[in-house]
């Protein structure tokens, strides 16, 4: 089959963003920040302008007064929190300005990762973000070939293109390994690492094919002019194929096409370009370096906390659906209602549609949403809901049904027999001889009276017990 034909492009800038999606354990949350904050992580807060050129390298800064303005009040206060909340994010990050090598097959890239972020998240979730950038100038085909294996965590047995990254004596040959161990090391023992029972993520949290998500800002050349074939390739993130020589993993030309109108955001193209897909984020760009600063600023600023709210519903989202398919209704009242309390507070707390109050960045939330599928998402979740209080509904009518019966019945036999039969042979000193004489009809009287004295001390029991546990509920929530 004929080669769809690319022309290479030189780069003079590439900046990536790896965020990787876990599943933090239960309550964890306080004894994280305690270690994140002795390992030298610093707590992100709005206020503390001095932190606007901390953690995004040399020449790159985020403005905070322009990130503040850009995102909705509700939506501000979950991303935002002034004071720490189990409903909000809590961003802890750490500069590094760690230089790193990978090599791979006859290929080898120099680069540094500027700094990292843990961010925590409700629901137990969590995000690690690695600030990267390539240090020499590249071609598109390698920026795209170093995003394509970094952002995959494990190799597979029968992987054709194994790495290896070193950094400071210390060498691996896997991802994951090297943020474990040599970024990020105390963050493995909070990780939730149950079956998938449990979990929507499996032994090692990820998101999609066990693969990174990745925002990336590729600055070309002045005269360069990136194709839709570029475009395409950056969406996929489309490197180099067995041979070398830039890939992409289209032929068709009209396949490419359609692509670029549903994912690339062309409002200043052609000098600027978005393309938006469910694993990547990436600029493409053929503005001057003052510029690309600008530029920058947002993708570190504003369109990366765009880019976690969304991911931030996708993963809670998967995560709900995957416990109600695990649910046993049957035998789990308990579960359905943590299950019914937890879809209730995410859609009252934490979901919704507009975050943004600039018509551009509305745009690209839009298109983020539309590529992670999400509303499609949370309306099987809502029906999930609905489902649930229906189920929950019937279970309880049933219930109530069975306790008013079996009152009934106690209720009939003892109005019926009378606890005078035996009431005055339980007063005082029980003399069990006395049971000896009895007729058929007073030791049945005997048994409703014991049994209805221990059915009302249970039910009474159970009604504290549980009433305790929503107490404690509510309170941790």
């Amino acid at each position: 089959m004929e080669r769809t034909p690319i022309e290479e492009k030189r780069l003079n800038a590439a900046l990536f963003q790896f965020i990787f999606p876990f599943s933090l354990s239960s309550d964890c949350q306080k004894n994280l920040e305690r270690k994140l904050l002795d390992d030298g992580f610093t707590v992100f807060s709005l206020n503390e302008l001095e932190l606007e050129a901390a953690f995004y390298g040399e020449e790159y800064r985020v403005s905070h007064r322009r990130l503040e303005r850009y995102f909705l009040p509700f939506a501000k206060a979950m991303i935002f929190p002034q004071n720490p909340n189990p409903q909000a994010f809590q961003r802890f990050s750490k500069r590094l300005d760690q230089d790193v090598r990978m090599t791979s097959a006859q290929l080898d890239w120099s680069f540094r990762v500027h700094a990292v972020d843990v961010i925590s998240c409700p629901f137990d979730i969590g995000f690690l973000t690695m600030r990267v950038e390539l240090q020499q100038p590249q071609t598109l085909s390698l920026a795209l070939e170093f995003a394509s294996l970094f952002r995959r965590l494990q190799s597979m047995e029968d992987e054709e293109k194994p790495v290896r990254l070193a950094t400071d004596g210390y060498e691996c040959t896997e991802v994951e390994h090297f943020i474990f161990q040599a970024l990020v090391p105390m963050l493995h023992d909070f990780i939730d690492e149950t079956d998938m029972d449990e979990s929507v993520f499996e032994r090692l949290p990820y998101f999609v094919d066990e693969r990174m998500y990745v925002q990336m800002l590729l600055g070309g050349d002045e005269d360069e002019r990136f194709t839709d074939a570029d475009l395409y390739r950056a969406g996929r993130v489309d490197g180099l194929d067995e041979h070398g020589l830039p890939h992409i993993s289209a032929v068709s030309p009209d396949y490419i096409d359609r692509f670029c109108r549903e994912h690339v955001y062309d409002r200043w193209s052609p000098v600027t370009s978005y393309v938006i897909d469910e694993t990547c984020f990436a600029c493409l760009t053929n503005r001057d370096a003052e510029h690309l600063k600008q530029l920058a600023g947002h993708l570190y600023g504003e369109y990366y906390y765009g880019l976690l709210i969304n991911l931030f519903h996708k993963i809670v989202l998967l995560k709900l659906s995957n416990r109600y398919s695990h649910v046993q209704l049957e035998r789990d009242p308990e579960k359905i209602e943590a299950l019914i309390r937890d879809i209730t507070t995410f859609s009252a707390k934490n979901y919704f549609m507009e975050a943004i109050s600039q018509t551009q960045g509305k745009e690209m939330y839009g298109r983020l949403r539309e590529a992670l599928s999400i509303q499609p998402q949370y309306e099987d979740v809502k029906r999930t809901l609905t489902d649930l209080f229906k189920y929950q509904e019937n279970f309880s009518s049933r219930r109530s049904e069975y306790l008013l019966l079996i009152l009934t019945i106690y209720s009939v036999i003892s109005g019926i027999f009378g606890m005078n039969l035996v009431i005055e042979d339980l007063k005082g000193p029980v003399a069990f001889t006395r049971f000896s004489e009895y007729s058929l009809f007073q030791y049945f009287t005997l048994i409703i009276t014991l049994s209805g004295i221990c059915i009302a001390l249970s039910l009474g029991i159970n009604a504290l017990i549980r009433l305790a546990a929503e107490w404690r509920k509510t309170r941790l929530k």
